[in-house]
């Protein structure tokens, strides 16, 4: 049985952003579980904003079309989203709406049919990005993806983290590595 693949994001373009490295800690516990992990910056495809007329008179975009094939290519997300005024990042929600579009003789949703996802939130507020989770689930189980029960938001996140971009608290550190064991476990009892 072949390794499940795994893609792993944040919802944020910010260098020093607590979700990035949120993320990065789940992608440590799926790969030691034996996933193979692509840990993406979305900072590194910019798309500009999803506009149906802008699709029709230029195409779909070149990193709207890479995006798509990434997230077709693997068995999963591990998605990390901060929380922008109670709901999703405009760069998270931007990014699964193009790659959702499809392409001539290609089955609808390929990107996201089929593959299983778990979600996770770091935010300087009290909930730890809680309320934002909710609209991802939402979103990612309308277009055919499995979402795990689990998911994890990290409060205080300025106090949460340490210089090398791990959790201080060690059962924290260990709960989201273990969300990324979890994925990794789910994934390939699936693909039996």
């Amino acid at each position: 049985m072949n390794a499940p693949k795994i893609i792993a994001f944040a919802g944020s373009a910010r260098k020093d952003s607590f979700n990035k490295a949120l993320v990065k800690i789940a992608a440590k516990g799926a790969a030691l579980e034996g996933a193979s992990v692509t840990l993406l910056d979305l900072k590194d495809y910019p798309l500009p904003l999803f506009d149906e007329d802008l699709e029709k008179e230029q195409g779909t975009p070149e990193n709207a079309v890479k995006l798509k094939q990434l997230f077709a290519s693997h068995d999963g997300f591990l998605i990390a989203s901060p929380e922008y005024n109670s709901s999703i990042s405009p760069l998270l929600k931007n990014t699964i709406d193009w790659a959702s579009r499809p392409a001539e003789g290609e089955p609808p949703m390929i990107a996201y049919k089929g593959k299983t996802a778990a979600i996770m939130s770091a935010s300087p507020g009290g909930l730890g990005g809680l309320r934002g989770l909710v609209h991802v689930r939402s979103i990612l189980s309308s277009i055919g993806v499995l979402m795990l029960p689990e998911q994890i938001a990290i409060p205080s996140a300025y106090q949460a983290f340490d210089e090398s971009g791990n959790l201080i608290d060690e059962k924290k550190q260990q709960r989201v590595e273990g969300l990324g064991k979890l994925l990794t476990d789910t994934i390939s009892k699936l693909n039996v």
